[in-house]
Formats: structure tokens, sequence, C-alpha cells
């Protein structure tokens, strides 16, 4: 099935909010833009409350239980259709597997950046979706294989290495991708902008943002509504951890920590 076929409605926390998230309708980039910045104005106004430990609080959004098994299954099904067929196997790839493909994507695509390794990727995606959660911003992890499915497709049109000479131009052009990935396949209606933002320029990150949207709306919406390209994409992603592991043998070797 495909990866979300319907977003969760938005809530109406107040007078004349804006549904943030629809997968099934093309925002345009200006809208998306006004849509974040007006969100972002009514959360910082909001009270947060943070459920206690161990206490009863909401029982989950049934649709955004609906939502969970969709993307479960949607991997779980690239998986096996990604395997030989007629073979019995388990789950061809974790997600520390494709964490670790996507890193070693990234460092070949920015072949400028010598010292870089797939651990400080990982680590910068662990850190988000880290103090995301301790935040109350998200009630469970981001980093599932559909999403980082999602992610790579982002990376590969986003990081452009002739153009990345320093980690902090890498890590901020990274951090625009997970931005994106999060506002359109998270659960919540919408996220901070502070975790993701490694700059003081915000006229930069946005820029980036809006040039992905129209770059790549058409294949944001394409992945979420075609379980052959959603495969065929996972494929990609898998092959790249095999490419790095062959370029690898008598060459340098990574040290990657998938637990940071």
């Amino acid at each position: 099935g495909p990866l979300a076929q319907e977003a969760a409605p938005a809530r109406a926390h107040g007078k004349g909010e804006s549904r943030l998230k629809r997968p099934g309708v093309l925002i345009s980039a200006l809208t998306w833009k006004r849509l974040v910045a007006a969100s972002a104005k009514k959360k910082k106004s909001a009270k947060k409350v943070t459920p206690k430990p161990g206490s009863g609080g909401a029982q989950p959004d049934p649709l955004v239980q609906q939502r969970n098994r969709e993307n479960l299954r949607k991997s779980l099904g690239a998986q096996q259709e990604a395997g030989a067929p007629g073979t019995k196997q388990g789950p061809l790839a974790s997600t520390g597997e494709l964490l670790r493909c996507l890193g070693d994507f990234v460092c070949r695509r920015c072949y400028r950046l010598k010292e870089l390794s797939p651990g400080e990727l990982i680590a910068w995606f662990r850190s988000v979706d880290r103090a995301l959660l301790l935040q109350g911003w998200q009630d469970q992890g981001f980093i599932t294989p559909a999403n980082l499915v999602f992610v790579y497709l982002l990376c590969r049109e986003a990081l452009r290495g002739e153009e990345i000479g320093s980690q902090g131009e890498l890590q901020a052009a990274f951090l625009t991708c997970l931005y994106l990935a999060y506002s359109y396949m998270g659960n919540e209606i919408s996220y901070p902008l502070k975790p993701f933002l490694v700059e003081g320029d915000k006229e930069r990150f946005w820029e980036r943002c809006l040039a992905l949207i129209q770059r790549l709306s058409a294949k944001m919406l394409q992945i979420n509504s075609d379980p052959h390209y959603f495969t065929q994409v996972f494929q990609d992603l898998k092959s790249e951890g095999e490419t790095g592991g062959r370029r690898d043998s008598g060459a340098k070797h990574w040290t990657i920590s998938l637990d940071r």
C-alpha cells in the first residue's frame, strides 16, 4: 500500500488555522513558507504541556496510528520486493543498515570533504530526532526505513558535491532535507525550526526549502502513491551501501557509530 494515502486532518487549535499537511495536494512554494511561519507563531504563543512519565495521557490519534501502520507495511513490502523472487528471507535492510547506506552516499557525493565520515551524518540525524523527542515535539522517533528512503530522495537532489566545500555547508543542506522530510512525512502538524538550523540567516534556509519543493514536489507525491517507485528508490539507497563496501576494499575505512 502507499506510504501515506491520506494525511491526518489538521486540528483546529484556533480561529482560521489552515491545513498544513495535505500530501494529496501540491502546495505552492510561497504558500508553504507562509504556512510554516504562521504555524511557528501559533506554536510559540500556545502553552506546551509535556506529559509526565508513567501518567495516563491522551490516547494516540487513530489516524496517526493508521499512518504508522501504513508506513511499516510500505517499508516491509519494499524490502520483500527487492529480494530475489521465490526465496525465503528476512528483512533485507534494517534502519541501521539504511542509515549507513545514506552516510556512504553523502560521503561519496561530497567528495571535497576529505575528513567526512558517515558517522557524523548519522549523528546529526540522531541529534535532531532526539531533541524533538526530549522537547515533546514528537511522541516517537522519526528514523524508520520508510522515512530514510524519503530523506535519501531529497538528499540526491539537494546535495551537490561540487558546491559543498565545508562540513558547515553540508550540515545546513542536510538539515534542510530533514526539515522537509519531517514536515511532509512526520506525524505532527508542524515542527520547530531551531533543531534544523545551524546558520544565522534564516532566509538562506527558506530559499533552500522552496527550491527543493519546486524541484521535487512531483516526486514527493509519487513516492507516497506509487509502490513501484518507492521500491526503486529503496533499492537505490540499499545499493549505495553495497557500492561503498566495494570502494572501501583496500582503501580508507569509515568508522561508524549507529547508536550514538
